[in-house]
């Protein structure tokens, strides 16, 4: 796997990991995570009138992909209202490649090499000592497994679209197929969000803050294109682990900004995903 493949894929991490944090330091997070979309959306528009449509067959994946994007954004929504930013995040983003490099073989036939296999291994079991400390951090109850179970659905639903959006961008136009698909999500979230709420408290939510909800926006459109563009040119499998760093990312923004614990298992862990990382760099 290229350098340049795994540093864009680190850059898309920082910007995913600051996201999430924007919405998890908000009350209203079902609201501001539709704004976030719809800013994305338009967002996205404006860009399309420089990129041009993607391909007629891509579209099929889009939708397919929107349609489980719908899903992940109102499931991380209701998994923030009740649980610690450092316990969905690590557990959702760190079960993920697991199933993705499932779905990599199982449908687009990769092959990984022995040093990819060890180094995707590295990863996963960082991924899973970052969880596992956090679970342990937490003393873990009822609410708890509620939470552990959430969050491995939305790592299920990550590796879902993030195939449909391997596999539809094998073949390029990333950049159109990205932006076409993100001009998409807020139709498909609008109805579900005015149903649950009166208009005047969504447009409270955008007075009282005007500058986080635009930038989560702008921020998550440019993460995943980063994302989507490395699968273009990289192995899935490799490159939707490498994706994941944002779980020490995130482990370490919870600690500084949010004042949750980070501990020194956290550290050994982001050591190992560290490892894992290079070996991928160096032979995967």
């Amino acid at each position: 796997m290229s350098v340049f493949a795994i540093v864009i894929l680190l850059v898309s991490a920082v910007l995913h990991t600051s996201w999430n944090l924007l919405i998890k330091q908000s009350e209203d997070k079902y609201i501001v995570t539709w704004w976030m979309v719809t800013f994305g959306g338009l967002f996205a528009i404006i860009a399309l009138l420089f990129t041009g449509l993607p391909p007629r067959d891509m579209w099929t994946f889009a939708m397919l992909s929107v349609c489980v994007e719908v899903a992940y954004f109102i499931t991380l929504s209701y998994a923030y209202h009740d649980n610690d930013f450092s316990l969905i995040y690590p557990v959702a983003r760190g079960t993920a490649p697991a199933f993705l490099a499932l779905w990599s073989f199982l449908f687009l036939h990769e092959k990984l090499t022995m040093g990819g296999s060890i180094g995707l291994a590295l990863i996963i079991g960082g991924l899973v000592i970052i969880g596992v400390n956090t679970l342990t951090q937490a003393h873990v109850t009822r609410v708890h497994f509620k939470g552990v179970a959430v969050a491995v659905f939305i790592a299920l639903l990550i590796s879902i679209y993030s195939a449909i959006d391997g596999a539809a961008v094998q073949n390029g136009y990333a950049l159109p197929y990205v932006m076409g698909m993100f001009a998409l999500v807020p139709v498909m979230t609008t109805p579900f969000v005015f149903r649950q709420y009166p208009w005047a408290q969504i447009r409270n939510v955008l007075i009282n803050q005007p500058i986080r909800v635009p930038l989560a926006g702008v921020l998550g459109v440019l993460a995943y294109l980063m994302a989507v563009y490395a699968y273009s040119i990289a192995p899935l499998s490799y490159a939707g682990a490498v994706r994941e760093v944002s779980v020490v990312f995130g482990a370490v923004a919870g600690w500084w900004l949010l004042k949750e614990r980070m501990g020194g298992i956290r550290i050994v862990g982001a050591l190992v995903i560290f490892a894992g990382i290079v070996i991928i760099a160096m032979f995967g």
